[in-house]
């Protein structure tokens, strides 16, 4: 059975807009990627899977209100879809599999 998988870098903006939740947006998503992953990603190249990942029914988008600290743009936030959720899962499902049973990657107190 063939799977649609995400690459690591969508699967780290996709589990980023999960944990920011409401205030999802691009600054944020980089942020938490970078705070939580120790992974710096150019905003630029957020977006642009952001627009992938939209394009592919995983996520959606919609703009809040311009505000005044922004020069009167609005931001774009983010939410994961169900069939975001579903993706996610699967491909947390085979980086397991593949993970498991290597004995390199066991805990070793040596």
């Amino acid at each position: 059975m063939s799977r649609d998988l995400l690459t690591d870098l969508e699967l780290m903006i996709v589990l980023a807009v999960l944990r920011v939740g409401d205030n999802a947006y691009g600054v944020t998503i980089t942020r938490e990627i970078e705070e939580t992953a120790g992974r710096s990603v150019p905003i630029a190249l957020v977006y642009a899977t952001l627009d992938r990942l939209q394009d592919r029914g995983l996520v959606l988008s919609w703009k809040g209100d311009p505000t005044p600290e922004r020069g009167g743009r609005a931001k774009r936030f983010f939410e994961v879809t169900a069939k975001g959720i579903r993706q996610i899962k699967d491909t947390q499902r085979a980086f397991t599999a593949l993970w498991s049973g290597i004995p390199q990657l066991k805990d070793r107190t040596t």
